[in-house]
C-alpha cells in the first residue's frame, strides 16, 4: 500500500501527498469501518511478528505447552 505516493514540498517541507485515487478509495473505507480497521491492524501486527522470529513448533509442542496434553 502507498507505493506511489507523489510527495508535495513547499520550503523543503512536506505539504502534501498525492496518491493514486484506488488507494485513497480504500483508505477511506478502512478508516470508516472499525471492524475492517481492527482486522487490517491485526494483519499487520501478524506480518511484523512472523518477521521478528523464525522459530516454528510442532502441534504437539503447542498442546503440551498449554498443558492439552500431558507431557
Amino acid at each position: 500500500m502507498l507505493d506511489q505516493v507523489q510527495l508535495i514540498k513547499e520550503n523543503d517541507r512536506n505539504i502534501f501527498a498525492v496518491i493514486p485515487f484506488e488507494e485513497y478509495l480504500f483508505l477511506q473505507e478502512l478508516l470508516n469501518d472499525e471492524e475492517k480497521l481492527a482486522d487490517y491492524l491485526d494483519y499487520l501486527h501478524v506480518q511484523k511478528v512472523k518477521t521478528q522470529t523464525s522459530q516454528r513448533f510442532s502441534l504437539g509442542d503447542v498442546r503440551r505447552e498449554l498443558a492439552l496434553e500431558s507431557k
